[in-house]
């Protein structure tokens, strides 16, 4: 099926069912989710994101940063894949769209595309970003949001070269429990090079952290600057 003209719609009301099966796993307060990086409640969501993307007919390929890979393949073998993802990881007090909705939304893309039998010319990569939140691994005023271990967005720094492999694993949580140990205590340390992969193009689904887009009643908006910072000391 040819895409030229057509306005492809997903299956919304199955995309409110898995974000509202995966916030299951890890409920936190008001509503929200405490599914912390490398916690055990991770390890659960990463096991059930596997198992919907095997079953919508993708392979999971997993990095030795735990990034994980779900790849529809496409119709040219040459063409480079394009990515759609976020993190499924939260924040102690998080919600149940943040992150998740880039991942899941991905899920859903290509379940629609499956759904009516199309094939795309590049293959599609949905990823899941590990310690995205990052603040779990170090003090709250370091990280994007302030969770487990710093900094935020760790393991896609060191796919894009930002930082060490090594580095990144030495961080450790506010009970000196280090990135790379509790990876392996999950067992989503994967065999694959980390930032040995190449893109086309990466896509991000994300819900709005501000009031502009409901205060004027736009459903969806395209992020065309991002905010930069720069830590002194």
């Amino acid at each position: 099926m040819s895409l030229s003209g057509k306005n492809i719609r997903i299956n919304g009301e199955r995309l409110w069912d898995s974000l509202m099966d995966m916030a299951e796993i890890g409920p936190g307060v008001a509503g929200g989710n405490n599914r912390q990086t490398l916690t055990d409640e991770d390890a659960k969501g990463r096991e059930l994101f596997q198992k919907w993307c095997v079953s919508a007919g993708c392979s999971m390929g997993v990095d030795s940063m735990g990034n994980m890979f779900a790849t529809r393949p496409g119709a040219d073998p040459e063409a480079l894949p394009v990515y759609v993802g976020s993190h499924l990881d939260t924040q102690p007090t998080g919600g149940k769209y943040d992150g998740v909705l880039g991942v899941l939304g991905g899920l859903e893309l290509i379940r629609t595309l499956n759904d009516l039998n199309i094939k795309t010319k590049h293959p599609i990569v949905v990823t899941n970003w590990s310690n995205e939140e990052g603040t779990r691994f170090a003090p709250a005023m370091l990280n994007e949001e302030g969770t487990r271990f710093a900094p935020a967005m760790l393991s896609s720094g060191v796919f894009a070269g930002v930082h060490s492999e090594d580095w990144a694993k030495s961080r450790v949580d506010a009970n000196g429990k280090r990135f790379g140990d509790e990876l392996e205590r999950i067992g989503w340390v994967g065999d694959e090079i980390v930032g040995s992969r190449q893109m086309r193009a990466m896509f991000e689904l994300h819900i709005e952290q501000g009031p502009i887009l409901e205060a004027e009643k736009v459903d969806i908006g395209v992020v065309t600057h991002g905010q930069g910072l720069s830590w002194t000391q």
